[in-house]
């Protein structure tokens, strides 16, 4: 089973995407920020992350950064944010974002980009 990690502070939206990619069968776990999420990716690997911009400790853009510099499988990040202009799209990608969704996400556009990332049949 595919494992996702789903980074956000706010629990209603973690929520709300666990609820999307358990009903398409993917296994999930969740983080509040930035720092938690890099604690878990380092005791477990994931095969595709879901991460907010706006975070405490450390933001999204922080932990795509710190994820790619660590000698991990380097796995799929969407990006989801409220922000919708193109120079956010080009920090996330910057970053090491391998997508953009702008929030709120819609359910059938979140599981066929993550299907599609990960190599799952759609």
């Amino acid at each position: 089973m595919k494992r996702i990690l789903i980074v956000d502070d706010a629990g209603t939206v973690r929520m709300y995407h666990r609820k999307i990619l358990e009903s398409a069968g993917f296994a999930v776990e969740e983080a509040v920020n930035g720092i938690e999420a890099i604690e878990k990716s380092l005791q477990r690997a994931f095969d595709l992350y879901i991460v907010d911009v706006n975070m405490p400790k450390l933001d999204g853009y922080g932990f795509l950064r710190e994820l790619r510099e660590q000698k991990l499988a380097q796995v799929p990040a969407i990006m989801v944010s409220t922000e919708a202009e193109s120079a956010d799209q080009s920090q996330a990608y910057a970053a090491g974002a391998n997508a953009y969704l702008i929030k709120p996400v819609k359910p059938d556009e979140l599981k066929s980009l993550v299907k599609l990332l990960i190599g799952e049949p759609r």
